[in-house]
């Protein structure tokens, strides 16, 4: 609640402490004093003295020059009368503030305040006794520049946090949009190209009407984990995203509570999918499932999701092998896919100048494995990854 008040109300109680001080028995006459002027006591001309010192804290953060000009006012009349009233602290005071939040026409300011500085030493000195010497004075301006320069101080460090977090907020949504880019490649991707796939082996099965019925139905099955998986992504991005509504776009409450498994859990429905689209496909999975793997589940099933994908787009028809190998420390996986000639030359090109593979192995150098993907000597090709299941190498 207080942070919401006007800056202004919560200056308010500064002002009001110098004011208290100044009437104090023990600080009455013991404030700042500038030269040997003897200290008097407080009249009329002391209350408007103390009005402009005792002001000038409330509108420090508002108006910062305003603040300096009544503070100025207030402490010259303050040391001419020879008050040394303890609301002469309201200077440094300003000169900290308007040199931490005085945002234009900084260097003109400090020159006037300067020159204004001279008459009121040279006053100061007639006044006196004469027992004053210049270098008091010249020690109380330095003072002064120093309160000065700690407000600049404070101002430079300031705009240097802001400048910090606003490079921190721009590197977090660079990375948040690559890691969406990345997350959308790896889902649209493979299943429209599995889609793309069934439907153009769907119009050479028009003498087939069983063998078209089941086509079909895989792209509808295509298209529906499609929709299941975009609206876990989008269940990801905004974590209020109503769920419950999973029926809506043909999504049943089955379909619904899959997109919210571990991704690796569906490795072998991302295999059956493939086969579908007319893609032999052997796979192969052994070894305990470990309790916690953090994120290498979901990067295990997208290595295997990304060279299926390949697969279907440059090999498609060739045999392909899918290889996962559970353990305490590590999930290893191997995608082989038989080729020959252009497609594996077609393929290899793919891995070369795709995002793909190239966003699969920033995924698995974030948690410290290894990564590869290449020709083998028969032609075929293969991706390789080794995932640290604690993210660590």
């Amino acid at each position: 609640m207080w942070r919401r008040l006007d800056v202004t109300l919560r200056d308010l109680p500064l002002g009001v402490l110098f004011l208290v001080a100044s009437f104090l028995p023990g600080l009455r006459g013991h404030g700042t004093q500038v030269g040997d002027l003897p200290t008097r006591p407080f009249d009329a001309l002391a209350v408007v003295a103390l009005a402009l010192e005792c002001l000038s804290p409330v509108v420090r953060r508002r108006w910062p020059v305003v603040c300096l000009a009544l503070a100025a006012c207030g402490f010259a009349l303050d040391q001419l009368c020879g008050y040394h009233s303890a609301a002469g602290t309201a200077l440094p005071v300003a000169l900290i503030s308007a040199g931490s939040h005085l945002e234009r026409l900084r260097r003109t300011t400090a020159a006037v305040l300067s020159v204004a500085y001279v008459p009121l030493a040279v006053a100061l000195a007639r006044l006196g006794s004469g027992g004053e010497t210049a270098t008091e004075f010249v020690t109380f301006y330095l003072t002064l520049a120093l309160a000065w320069r700690a407000g600049a101080w404070l101002r430079s460090t300031r705009a240097a946090e802001a400048a910090r977090r606003e490079r921190v907020a721009a590197d977090t949504r660079t990375a948040e949009r690559t890691r969406i880019a990345a997350e959308l490649h790896d889902v649209v991707t493979h299943h429209v190209t599995a889609m793309v796939v069934q439907a153009e082996a769907a119009r050479y099965l028009t003498a087939a009407p069983e063998r078209l019925e089941r086509s079909l139905t895989a792209v509808s099955d295509t298209g529906r984990l499609a929709l299941t998986d975009l609206r876990h992504l989008l269940d990801l991005l905004k974590p209020a995203h109503d769920t419950d509504h999973g029926t809506d776009h043909g999504l049943g409450p089955t379909e619904a509570t899959q997109a919210r498994t571990p991704a690796a859990g569906r490795v072998l429905t991302l295999v059956e999918q493939t086969r579908r689209a007319g893609q032999p496909v052997d796979f192969t999975e052994w070894g305990p499932q470990p309790a916690s793997t953090g994120g290498a589940d979901l990067v295990a099933y997208r290595v295997v999701q990304e060279a299926l994908t390949n697969a279907l787009k440059y090999a498609h028809g060739s045999r392909t092998s899918v290889q996962v190998q559970r353990g305490e420390t590590e999930i290893t996986v191997e995608v082989s896919t038989d080729g020959t000639g252009s497609r594996a030359a077609t393929a290899t090109a793919a891995a070369g100048g795709g995002r793909g593979l190239a966003g699969l192995r920033e995924r698995v150098d974030v948690l410290g494995g290894d990564f590869s993907a290449g020709s083998d000597p028969d032609g075929g090709f293969t991706v390789r990854a080794r995932i640290p299941a604690d993210g660590t190498s």
